[in-house]
């Protein structure tokens, strides 16, 4: 565990294109979901995770199920109870070496004891008792490489159990509740690159001579 100013925290935050905030959901008044519209000027591509909320959106960011297993996370922020914290931690050392480990940030109340435990002898970078808006805040930082806005994109189950998808690509920077349709797939353009589920892997599949990716949803979409 290293504190505050440490260099190899302000130089992992700062370089970090990806801050993983882990319960940010669409619930407004939920410290997770306050931290994606502080951090929301810093430049980083800030990933909302909140099962439950799946499909909605905090501020034009899609809001996903999970860390997927293309994903190799920089950073990882809990805003979680320390069990659930523990058993995402226990994944994410099942999927990496300590090496590859990203830097760990669990918010106040997120520690648990047999996860710091791990930690401490693995020697991963973890961070307990600070939050990292305060942080960013306190040390003035920003991205080293600014991520734009983008567009999203969302498929979900027709709702009159027609065995059909729908697929939009959303581009409102507004946050917007989770659709009442079951959510098949979600993210934004990276995600839409490299994930290999299989609604981002079709897509993938139906891009047409001289088409790039993006345009291929577009056109999909309409």
């Amino acid at each position: 565990m290293l504190r505050d100013a440490h260099p190899a925290i302000l130089e992992t935050v700062r370089q970090a294109q990806s801050l993983h905030i882990l319960g940010a959901g669409h619930r407004s008044e939920k410290p997770a979901h306050q931290a994606i519209h502080d951090l929301s000027h810093g430049g980083w591509r800030l990933v909302p995770i909140h099962p439950r909320d799946v499909g909605g959106s905090i501020l034009g960011r899609p809001i996903r199920r999970r860390l997927e297993v293309h994903e190799h996370p920089e950073v990882v922020v809990f805003f979680l109870a320390p069990e659930r914290a523990l058993e995402v931690v226990r994944e994410l050392v099942m999927r990496y070496a300590a090496d590859a480990m990203p830097l760990l940030w669990f918010q106040p109340g997120s520690e648990h004891e047999e996860v710091l435990e791990m930690l401490n002898e693995m020697g991963v970078l973890h961070i307990v008792d600070d939050c990292i808006v305060r942080f960013i805040q306190r040390h003035h930082l920003t991205a080293a490489t600014t991520h734009n806005h983008e567009a999203w994109y969302l498929q979900v189950a027709s709702s009159d159990n027609s065995g059909c998808s729908i697929w939009t690509v959303e581009h409102s920077l507004d946050s917007q509740a989770p659709p009442t349709s079951e959510v098949e797939w979600c993210g934004d353009r990276q995600d839409l690159e490299l994930s290999e589920e299989s609604v981002p892997r079709y897509i993938r599949s139906l891009i047409q001579p001289g088409e790039v990716l993006t345009e291929a949803a577009e056109r999909l979409a309409a």
